[in-house]
């Protein structure tokens, strides 16, 4: 190994705590709010000589139903790839995001479209259909992927090139479970979650197996088919009519909002718990935070923490989005970036591998066991040869319009 190359690496990533985010290269182009969706681009034409260039080519939803999702993650990333440039170390990232409406066929087109910019990683995709038939190209084709929240096990399974950031459905069900006996939240438990996502039903049936074998007491368990779906009171009033005193969501935010109104108006009052699915509802416009109060949730990433990494990246991603105040979505995203620019620090000879090569060695490092990434969404963390990735879940509480943790 070029033990230069590593130390100039090490160092880079060190310093980058210490140091403003945002905008320190004059020559990259960072993706704005209402700009052009699904090609944002940061360049590196000023790189110092020997520097190598790693073509790092994300997918997600900037338009459609799921666009606040892909949004996160472009902008979370982008956050990054303005810090590692800015550092004008060894490996420089050139990055491009692209489009895919949160459809399986656009982000198959979307990759399509940056094979022909000559990618070398995949970042993305963010949502798991897209991410899913993304995987089987990646696949296919020999690029690493990594995902920082298309959380289905359908997305790493059998395929040693795709990689996840977030926690796995299963694993998030299991985790809820065990907080939930743990901490002795819930004397009776209703379960409400979406029976058309995979997301949400993979959560839930995770859930359900383990809560039977914790011995916890769910006493009704409801569905819906949508998140467009907009009346939950059916399956409120099955919850408060078996006597559910706290109810798990493991569903996004947009069902959860209406969930909250529409007890409210009941004056029904349960403990409500929620997946990392739910992060972001805080920020929703028009939306009351008042009915969020006493929510609690698993998410990696907690805005309001006061740690120097934390707030850096808080101040950096909201001078990009125009004040948004970034969510697990992005934090992971910009952990994506750290862990392929601090691998790629460790391969010798990266610039001279074509893709296929790079993502051999990739895929060697990141299971090697010794890998470890410390991030926004975690410390010390590693990847299993399945993709999953190993971190510790954070329980979050929301007190007077914000998290604390629980």
């Amino acid at each position: 190994m070029n033990m230069k190359r590593f130390a100039a690496c090490l160092l880079a990533a060190l310093m980058v705590v210490a140091m403003a985010a945002c905008g320190g290269n004059n020559n990259q182009q960072s993706s704005t709010p209402g700009g052009n969706a699904g090609n944002s681009t940061s360049a590196g034409n000023d790189a110092p000589a020997g520097t190598v260039t790693i073509k790092v080519g994300g997918i997600g939803p900037l338009t459609g139903d799921l666009a606040q999702y892909g949004t996160a993650t472009e902008w979370g990333a982008q956050v990054a790839v303005d810090e590692i440039n800015a550092l004008n170390g060894p490996i420089r990232l050139e990055y491009d995001f692209q489009d895919d409406t949160g459809v399986a066929e656009t982000g198959v087109a979307a990759y399509n479209s940056l094979k022909d910019w000559d990618v070398d990683v995949i970042y993305g995709t963010t949502t798991t259909a897209p991410c899913v038939a993304v995987a089987s190209e990646t696949f296919a084709d020999r690029y690493f992927q990594l995902t920082p929240s298309a959380s289905s096990p359908d997305v790493t399974a059998g395929k040693d090139n795709a990689f996840q950031m977030c926690f796995t459905d299963p694993g998030q069900g299991v985790a809820a479970a065990n907080y939930l006996k743990d901490n002795n939240l819930g004397t009776k438990i209703g379960v409400i979650y979406n029976n058309g996502d995979a997301y949400s039903t993979g959560i839930a049936q995770a859930f359900a197996e383990k809560a039977k074998e914790l011995g916890l007491d769910v006493v009704a368990t409801q569905t819906f088919p949508a998140d467009t779906t907009t009346d939950y009171t059916v399956q409120l009033n099955a919850c408060k009519d078996a006597g559910a005193d706290l109810i798990f969501l493991p569903i996004y935010y947009t069902p959860a909002s209406l969930i909250l109104a529409q007890a409210k108006q009941m004056s029904y009052a349960p403990i409500f718990f929620g997946a990392d699915g739910m992060d972001g509802m805080l920020d929703m416009e028009g939306f009351d935070k008042s009915l969020a109060e006493g929510l609690m949730l698993m998410t990696p990433f907690n805005a309001s923490a006061t740690d120097s990494r934390t707030t850096t990246f808080v101040e950096s991603y909201k001078k990009l989005s125009g004040g948004v105040l970034p969510n697990q979505f992005a934090a992971d995203g910009y952990d994506c970036m750290y862990a392929i620019y601090e691998a790629c620090c460790q391969i010798e000879g990266v610039g001279e591998m074509d893709h296929s090569q790079l993502c051999d060695a990739l895929i060697a490092l990141f299971t090697s066991g010794t890998f470890k990434v410390d991030g926004l969404t975690g410390t010390g963390m590693t990847w299993l040869e399945s993709g999953e990735i190993s971190k510790d879940p954070v329980v979050v509480k929301v007190e007077n319009g914000a998290y604390i943790n629980a």
